[in-house]
């Protein structure tokens, strides 16, 4: 896995630690965002999962954008990090 990518990861589940008993539906939704995107690196030929991991990340992004800004900026950095790497 890239380094950066995984950096990000841990960031974002430092983040998600974080929401703890603040925010539990918000905790949940990105928990399975990270979940799918470390599915996504270790089977990187499912196009299909792809497809629907991006657009999880984008709902997700608009969902936390104003009560979970720090959550949103390593989602985007994800995001960036998936497409440089061409998936």
């Amino acid at each position: 896995m890239d380094e950066k990518l995984h950096e990000t990861l841990e960031a974002l589940r430092a983040e998600i630690a974080r929401l703890e008993g603040r925010d539990p539906r918000a905790r949940g939704r990105l928990e399975a965002l990270v979940e799918d995107i470390e599915r996504r690196i270790a089977e990187p030929d499912d196009v299909e999962h792809h497809e629907n991991l991006i657009d999880g990340l984008r709902e997700a992004i608009d969902q936390f954008e104003v009560e979970h800004p720090r959550a949103t900026g390593l989602l985007n950095h994800v995001m960036v990090t998936l497409a440089n790497m061409g998936i």
